[in-house]
């Protein structure tokens, strides 16, 4: 089966009809995004000027950059980030800036998964592991943010993805595949207690 192509604008109707399992092919423009900048968010911190998170994506992921010259950048590893770090945060940044998207690793929680169904954002699962190969996929970096205040692994990396592949593990129905995962888990070492 073909991956599904979902290009930006990132739209609410757009992310609606994506359902856990889906494989997804995602061209557009993110926002890198890890601890220090969900903290500074989720505790009333404001944006630089020119990020647009409304309807936009957030990466869960500490890029290695190398620099070509003065705003010259070439991304050569771009592996995701365990996303549960951003757990205390991740749901009153999806409502506060009506994220559309979330990829990591890993998955989420209950308070994410809430939020996803309540503004329609997915949460999208990257391969970790693969962090060369995925920084294949980055067609250009725009500009980076917070640099000097967090480090280049924690600032936010505006970057182009062309094709990234990923797979939609919470949806913005209420369906999480790790929840599920968790489930029959228990379940299943239930028999054996």
């Amino acid at each position: 089966m073909n991956p599904i192509q979902l290009e930006a604008p990132f739209s609410e109707d757009k992310i609606r009809s994506l359902r856990v399992g889906d494989a997804v092919e995602i061209t557009g423009v993110v926002y890198t995004g890890r601890d220090a900048v969900h903290k500074h968010l989720h505790e009333g911190g404001d944006l630089p000027p020119g990020i647009r998170l409304t309807e936009g994506m957030i990466y869960h992921c500490g890029p290695v950059v190398l620099t070509d010259g003065p705003s010259q950048w070439r991304v050569v590893a771009a592996g995701p980030t365990t996303s549960a770090r951003e757990e205390p945060y991740q749901a009153d940044i999806i409502r506060r800036f009506r994220l559309r998207g979330v990829i990591g690793k890993g998955g989420m929680g209950a308070r994410t998964l809430v939020a996803c169904k309540e503004t329609g954002c997915a949460y999208f699962h990257a391969v970790g592991g693969a962090a060369q190969v995925l920084a294949e996929r980055i067609r250009k970096v725009r500009n980076v943010y917070f640099e000097r205040e967090f480090g280049s692994p924690e600032a936010i990396w505006e970057i182009e993805i062309e094709r990234f592949p990923v797979v939609v593990t919470m949806d913005a129905h209420g369906d999480s595949l790790h929840q599920r995962v968790l489930d029959s888990s228990k379940a299943l070492l239930a028999k054996y207690l």
